[in-house]
């Protein structure tokens, strides 16, 4: 019995089966689990083949990493990451990506506030 190969159509996405697009699929269906890394992971790979799209919600996915309790640096630099990807992404002007670049400035913010909330290392 022959298996139906898994596409991103099988998510209501419309493809025309490029890679990027596989990578895009993957990341959402992810994404839809519950698996941030993984979905990070996947949106990585379709950002970094020109996927637009996958840069935008790579950056949404590392954001919710770092505010999911991340600690210290760690979170940090995954804000910085997804900073980039926002920053990066073809499309900036649709509402869906101002919506996220506001949020990664209001997480870049709240990181800054708690790092001045740390007490100074001694000595």
């Amino acid at each position: 019995m022959p298996a139906r190969p898994w596409t991103p159509e099988d998510l209501g996405r419309p493809t025309d089966g490029t890679w990027a697009d596989v990578a895009f699929g993957l990341g959402e269906m992810y994404e839809h689990e519950g698996d941030l890394e993984q979905a990070a992971g996947w949106y990585r790979r379709a950002a970094e083949s020109g996927c637009a799209d996958a840069a935008l919600r790579l950056g949404a996915v590392l954001g919710r990493l770092a505010d999911a309790g991340t600690a210290g640096d760690a979170a940090g630099e995954l804000i910085a990451e997804a900073a980039r990807w926002l920053s990066g992404a073809l499309d900036t002007t649709s509402p869906d990506a101002i919506e996220l670049i506001t949020d990664m400035l209001n997480r870049q913010l709240r990181q800054a506030a708690r790092r001045g909330l740390e007490p100074a290392p001694a000595g």
